[in-house]
């Protein structure tokens, strides 16, 4: 079908329907009428009139509605095929349409149309070859999204059709990518409805213009012995037939041939000559109700031998398009295998027309499918038959749903936009171009400024329609903004898009830290007058895989610089262990720290840590400074003491004199406490009000303010003392309670 950039702009894509709506129940009481009239709309439209495809459009369009007509669908339908091909010479053609036949009719021809036109420019994209399956996949799943309206399933099936079989008979050559899709997208979704007659018919003619010299040997193979065949299928049919009428089973029995492609499938599949493929043909028996099809299976066992693993009973399983029928293989008394297939005359309606033979349109004079008159059906049952249809739809979409990658919940809408080199991006439903750019690629995202849409400047934040063709408009340098994580200002439905927007600030958050950490680690390495040192040399030593892991954890105050410090100045020889662990025990004056082994001994409070009672605690003989008290889950301790082992001594806190018991005010001990909250006013107040109720004297505070991917963060340190570290917990506990509070924890 041609379709004008005129007619496009008119285009738009039906309604889909879920699994839980019906479709229209008729398309007007003269169906058959109708179909005259379409018929007489259309003729003098298409006359003379050529499609891409290089076809006659009044040809095509009569060829469409033959399709229809043998398959079983209602004359109403078959009036749409030559209303679809009209509107592509009608300047509004869903106004002229629906003036003139009804809003039904009016919908199914601009949906179709539409859907026509998004996949032409699919075809048409120049993709490289890795691509190019993943451009079916998402034509697949367009098809699915203006496909869940019947009458456009079967009119795009029927047109496809139509086109293969015109170049089969013209001689001509199929464009491949036309052929490829008629094999990877059409067939399979026939298939799936259980329309075998178009599924058969258009995967042997899509396998003799995609393998030609594969269809010809096998076609030529198989005709050099067509005679003998013939002659044997129909004397085993006789020879059935016989076998059923002598047990009183009334039956219809017919043989069958298999197709080409389903041959050379299995001949490739399982790496078989042709001569060792033995079911080249088959018996189908078509017989009044379902006992019958048992006894007929029950007859032919015991006439012949049937081979073992080769029995399938899709009566009782019916596979999940809803085809059901016996099917058996046996040996015949020629050493001959053939194929039976014994089913109902339902059943035999339903595969050989699949959804169309369950789709009831009430119209006058005709009879619905599956034997059930328009007049008389049953609403509940149409109904129910219009669901199962939709059913199978939306199962055929989830088995072509892609192993990877973002999927979209099951009620979730989807889009689908071209790129300007045509290739297919499927997006949510309500998807922006700022979620285009990102679904190209990150960097794309980023540096997004302004966006076309069909030509046209629009907002990043104008949702997007099926059909539409984006063109980003890019920085050279950029960055992402802040704004487009505000949900209100509606620049993002992608989650997808949000994931690498937030990504993009944290990992600006984090070269700031670095940069930070890298800053200070410098300044101390030129006051320790070491700035030759190499600094992934010096990370390693500190146990980090590289210098920007130390930088990081530097700037985030999280490792002391004393660690760098103790490594880069010389080791004192640690003493030996009789020197370090006497028998005697002393008392410190210092920090009430009961010390093993030397009177007297200087001591203090490691700053690193801030040790307070009841903190399990550790000594650490430095030079000069006496014995320094750490947390035994300092991190700095760990260091020290993985180096020099023999100068950690054992230490415990000196148990607190009862009140009034000795002279002087309580010990207090300072300690850190580290406070992460969104910057707001009044914050620093109300956290130094709770430190004052929880009488908690604050001697010292450091503050910084910094912007993440949540917005503007207020990082604080207070220092405050308190006789005993379990005093901390309440305040802790109620600061954590403020509005906008992350985190409060001591350090």
């Amino acid at each position: 079908m041609k379709t004008g950039t005129a007619a496009a702009a008119d285009a738009a894509p039906i309604v889909a329907l879920s699994a839980a709506d019906t479709l229209p129940a008729h398309l007007g009481e003269d169906g058959a009428a109708a179909l005259a009239r379409a018929r007489a709309f259309a003729e003098p439209l298409l006359a003379g009139r050529a499609l891409d495809s290089g076809e006659d459009a009044w040809t095509h369009a009569q060829g469409v509605a033959e399709v229809l007509g043998t398959i079983g669908a209602p004359p109403g339908v078959q009036a749409a095929a030559y209303l679809v091909y009209a509107g592509d010479w009608l300047t509004q053609p869903e106004e002229v349409v629906g003036k003139a036949f009804g809003s039904s009719y009016a919908a199914l021809v601009t949906g179709t149309r539409k859907l026509v036109q998004l996949q032409r420019a699919a075809r048409e994209a120049q993709l490289p070859e890795a691509q190019q399956q993943q451009q079916i996949e998402r034509v697949r799943k367009m098809l699915l999204a203006f496909s869940r309206d019947l009458r456009v399933v079967l009119l795009r099936l029927a047109s496809r059709l139509q086109t293969l079989r015109w170049f089969a008979a013209t001689r001509r050559a199929c464009p491949p990518d036309l052929a490829r899709e008629a094999q990877q997208v059409f067939a399979p979704l026939a298939n799936r409805l259980g329309i075998w007659q178009i599924k058969w018919e258009m995967e042997d003619l899509a396998f003799r213009f995609l393998r030609p010299e594969d269809y010809h040997r096998l076609a030529r193979q198989l005709d050099e012995k067509r005679a003998q065949r013939e002659a044997a299928v129909e004397h085993a049919r006789q020879a059935l037939a016989s076998l059923l009428a002598g047990a009183g089973v009334t039956a219809e029995v017919a043989g069958r041939p298999k197709h080409l492609y389903s041959i050379w499938k299995k001949m490739h599949g399982k790496q078989l000559p042709l001569d060792q493929v033995f079911d080249l043909s088959a018996l189908r028996v078509i017989v009044d109700d379902v006992p019958a099809c048992y006894t007929a299976l029950a007859r032919v066992h015991e006439r012949w031998s049937p081979l073992p693993d080769e029995f399938d009973d899709y009566i009782a399983r019916p596979k999940p398009n809803g085809y059901q029928s016996l099917h058996t293989v046996v040996r015949l008394d020629d050493a001959r295998v053939v194929e039976v297939q014994i089913r109902t005359r339902e059943m035999h309606e339903h595969a050989e027309f699949g959804v169309a033979a369950h789709w009831a349109y009430k119209e006058a004079g005709t009879r619905g499918y599956a034997g059930v008159s328009a007049a008389g059906a049953d609403e509940a049952q149409i109904a129910e038959a219009r669901k199962a249809v939709l059913r199978q739809l939306l199962a055929w979409e989830r088995d072509l749903s892609e192993p990877q990658g973002e999927r979209a919940p099951a009620d979730e809408g989807r889009i689908y936009v071209f790129t300007p080199q045509a290739a297919i991006i499927e997006l949510p439903e309500g998807g922006t171009p700022v979620d285009f750019a990102y679904h190209l690629h990150s960097d794309l995202g980023h540096r997004c400024r302004g966006a076309r849409v069909d030509g046209a400047l629009v907002p990043l934040n104008t949702p997007l329609a099926s059909g539409q063709t984006v063109d980003i408009v890019v920085a050279k340098e950029g960055a992402p903004s802040r704004d487009w994580l505000n949900p209100e200002l509606g620049y993002l439905k992608s989650a997808r898009s949000r994931a690498k927007v937030r990504a993009w600030f944290n990992a600006e958050q984090q070269g700031q830290t670095i940069a930070r950490g890298r800053e200070l680690v410098e300044k101390l390495l030129q006051r320790e007058g070491r700035t030759a040192v190499k600094l992934d040399a010096l990370a390693d030593q500190l146990g980090f895989k590289d210098a920007d892991a130390l930088f990081e954890v530097v700037g985030k105050d999280e490792f002391s610089l004393r660690h760098i410090e103790q490594l880069l100045r010389p080791q004192e020889p640690p003493a030996d262990d009789d020197e370090v662990l006497p028998l005697k025990r002393s008392r410190s004056a210092a920090g009430g720290v009961l010390v093993v082994g030397v009177d007297s001994l200087l001591t203090t409070l490691a700053r690193c840590c801030r040790p307070v009672p009841p903190d399990p605690i550790a000594g650490f003989v430095t030079r000069g400074k006496g014995v320094a008290i750490h947390r035994r889950d300092c991190s700095n301790f760990r260091h020290m003491a993985a180096a020099t082992p023999g100068r950690v001594i054992d230490v415990a806190w000196e148990a607190q004199a009862p009140a009034g018991g000795r002279a002087g005010r309580e010990a207090l001990y300072p300690l850190d406490v580290l406070v992460e909250a969104a910057d707001r006013p009044g914050l620093l107040r109300d956290i130094t009000e709770i430190f004052a109720k929880e009488r908690l004297n604050v001697t010292g505070v450091q503050s910084q303010s910094a912007r993440d991917a949540q917005g503007r963060v207020a990082r604080m340190c207070f220092t405050v003392e308190v006789p005993d570290g379990g005093l901390l917990h309440g305040a802790l506990a109620a600061l954590r309670q403020l509005p906008g509070i992350r985190h409060a924890r001591r350090r």
